[in-house]
């Protein structure tokens, strides 16, 4: 079934991952929808039965949270509850108990609108989500080595793999990758580094996705950003050389005007950041017959061509779908009727690798580390970028004739690649992204329809990852010890060489 295991390390992962989650729910059809089906449920979700011997369908994922984070929720849920088992004292202890208990943390007004099957529960808000303190403010939980500590004791109690991972990837017929949500600024990073590694030990060939949460650059007092700053350029250093793809991801600092999003919600943010990756990743859970499927492992062959580029940039553009397409979609002049690259195709193929270099108009770029500003600096810093590979998703739109077809595609691949031009593979999925009641309202526009969305979606590499790599390195290096500066900064300067652009990048090479 080309199964993928999830993983959500810590709060804000697991704020990505809801929204994740309530969309791959969506998608069942429970009663007689016209719509065709074109997602496979068996890829994230797997069959069960509860105590009482019924058939369940849940999904398959580990959840890693601090203290607090699981908010009012039962440590069993409704489907697997085991009541209240507790051991029994007078076994351990021949003298007076004295029971102390945490006081619950009550449900919030929209989770008791669940449990109540209302038809139309309360929107959540901010207040609502954050009316809790998760850790400690004596001894927060903000630095990788904290990351790693807390791992390394937590594997050496129980095998966290053994525990965790091992059941679930054993019951796949054919796992297809392990998925990881976690923050890549905190000490998160750190756990999941160590995590990674002990993955990448037991599972040596299957795909690892790594999507890195960051915070918005300039969020925060500066003390607070210089930690983050370095547990970032850690994480990119650490992860990025285990894990098959990573992808950072933070908000844009410009955002379109039918963006309506308020910073300071972990909610709002966390909506638009879902939307970005489970419209990219929706190739991966395409059903068979209902279009081009993409497995992860096959759109890492398309990023990372040459072997040593694994970094990728998460980009996209959301429409109404009932408005007319957008001008994404760039036209390629007809050359002559010439099969052979040398003659006529040639000129065809040198237009395709100009328009590939000012690359498609995405309206937002989740991995650019806040330099666009503007619109304009926007299509500035897209222009000045080498391309590598990329993949491109268009979904929530029909298929039209100027779409690529199979072929059309296919000999498209082969002339690219005679043609050293940059990777790209295109995928269309008609299903448009689904506005759910637990979904911010944040998509403002006379046209915009509040039940679903068309999104363009992009995930490159791209010669821009070693201009942020190097501007990493140069601003921990007056940041950490001298112990781990040397071994940070030769990491961070490696990742940055595998994306020049070559031996003709530009006049900035000192170097033959």
């Amino acid at each position: 079934m080309h199964e993928i295991v999830t993983l959500q390390l810590g709060h804000r992962a697991n704020y990505v991952a809801t929204h994740f989650w309530n969309a791959q729910e969506s998608y069942f059809d429970y009663g007689a929808s016209e719509k065709p089906l074109t997602v496979e449920h068996d890829v994230h979700f797997r069959a069960g039965q509860g105590p009482k011997g019924e058939d369940t369908y849940t999904p398959r994922t580990l959840i890693y949270d601090l203290k607090g984070g699981f908010g009012g929720l039962r440590k069993w849920g409704g489907l697997y509850d085991q009541g209240n088992i507790e051991p029994d004292s007078q076994n351990l202890w021949d003298g007076n108990v004295v029971k102390q208990q945490d006081t619950p943390i009550s449900q919030s007004a929209y989770q008791k609108a669940l449990d109540e099957g209302l038809d139309r529960p309360p929107k959540l808000s901010s207040q609502s989500i954050n009316d809790y303190e998760l850790g400690s403010t004596i001894v927060p939980f903000e630095k990788w080595d904290s990351g790693e500590e807390l791992f390394n004791k937590l594997d050496k109690d129980d095998d966290l793999l053994d525990r965790d991972i091992r059941p679930w990837a054993e019951e796949c017929d054919q796992l297809q990758a392990i998925q990881i949500f976690a923050s890549a600024d905190d000490a998160w990073g750190g756990f999941a580094s160590r995590y990674v590694e002990s993955l990448r030990d037991e599972y040596g060939k299957t795909p690892l996705w790594f999507w890195g949460l960051e915070e918005q650059e300039g969020q925060g007092q500066r003390a607070k950003q210089l930690i983050r700053t370095v547990n970032i350029a850690q994480s990119l250093q650490a992860i990025s050389r285990l894990a098959s793809m990573y992808i950072p991801i933070a908000i844009p600092s410009y955002l379109p005007p039918y963006v309506a999003l308020d910073r300071s919600s972990q909610w709002q943010s966390s909506g638009l950041m879902s939307m970005a990756v489970e419209s990219i990743t929706l190739p991966s859970r395409q059903k068979e017959g209902s279009g081009r499927r993409g497995l992860l492992g096959d759109l890492e062959v398309a990023l990372n061509s040459n072997g040593n580029q694994k970094i990728a940039e998460l980009q996209c553009s959301v429409i109404d779908p009932s408005t007319q397409r957008s001008n994404t979609r760039t036209e390629v002049p007809q050359a002559a009727n010439d099969d052979r690259i040398a003659g006529g195709k040639t000129q065809q193929l040198i237009y395709e690798d100009e328009i590939e270099q000012a690359r498609r108009r995405f309206d937002m770029s989740f991995s650019t580390g806040g330099s666009s500003q503007t619109a304009l600096s926007l299509r500035q810093w897209e222009k000045s970028n080498h391309v590598f590979g990329k993949v491109e998703l268009i979904r929530g739109v029909p298929r039209t004739v100027d779409d690529l077809n199979d072929e059309d595609e296919a000999s498209s691949r082969k002339r690219r690649r005679l043609a050293s031009l940059p990777s790209v593979e295109r995928y269309h999925n008609p299903l448009a992204y689904p506005l759910l009641d637990s979904f911010p309202e944040m998509l403002v526009g006379a046209g915009w329809s509040r039940k679903e969305a068309a999104v363009y979606g992009s995930l490159s590499t791209t010669s821009q990852m070693s201009k942020r790599t190097k501007g990493l390195g140069n601003m921990v290096s007056r940041m950490v010890d001298v112990v781990e500066r040397e071994a940070l900064c030769n990491g961070l300067g490696e990742i940055a060489e595998a994306y020049e652009d070559g031996w003709d990048s530009g006049p900035d090479d000192d170097s033959d």
